[in-house]
């Protein structure tokens, strides 16, 4: 099965791994990474796979494992990839798809922005032009805004009318 998507995340995951990069290749859909997956297995590439139902012992040993350079890439579901794991030996990040808290987002990206961290690292984030993914990152774009602006002590909340609140709470 092909896809925009896919074929530009493998076009992506192609040129990383020519060029020496190693990757952690999250999305929201366990469906999506299985494809994914399959597409990387036809090519030979190496990667480590996590899921919410890895068990943890397994993954502890695929964590070791990505991280002493046994694969390329890390298949991560955002929900399974947004605790406890340290991923340094990362230094690229792929987001397939968008999450509608960015600050979950930048937990799963920050898994490679770690202390032991040698290199910069760069995020990727593959959105569908005029798709519901372009409107859930102007949600982004308003959420850290407002965050940015009530941490900086300017009242926004008091000036958002009831209304404003309203459509926030419901986006």
């Amino acid at each position: 099965m092909s896809s925009a998507k896919l074929d530009t995340v493998l076009e992506l995951v192609d040129e990383l791994a020519r060029n020496q990069h190693r990757a952690l290749v999250f999305s929201q859909f366990v469906g999506h990474l299985r494809l994914v997956a399959e597409a990387l297995d036809t090519r030979g590439l190496r990667y480590e796979y996590l899921d919410g139902s890895t068990p943890s012992a397994e993954r502890a040993r695929r964590v070791a494992s990505f991280q002493a350079g046994g694969s390329e890439l890390f298949l991560i579901s955002l929900r399974a990839g947004g605790t406890g794991l340290n991923l340094t030996a990362a230094d690229y990040v792929v987001h397939l798809d968008p999450w509608w808290n960015p600050a979950v987002e930048d937990q799963a990206s920050d898994r490679a922005h770690r202390i032991g961290q040698q290199r910069p690292v760069t995020v990727y984030r593959l959105i569908v032009k005029d798709s519901i993914e372009e409107r859930i990152l102007r949600l982004h774009h308003s959420k850290r805004d407002l965050a940015s602006e009530l941490l900086e002590g300017t009242e926004v909340a008091g000036r958002l009318s009831e209304e404003e609140l309203l459509d926030l709470i419901r986006s």
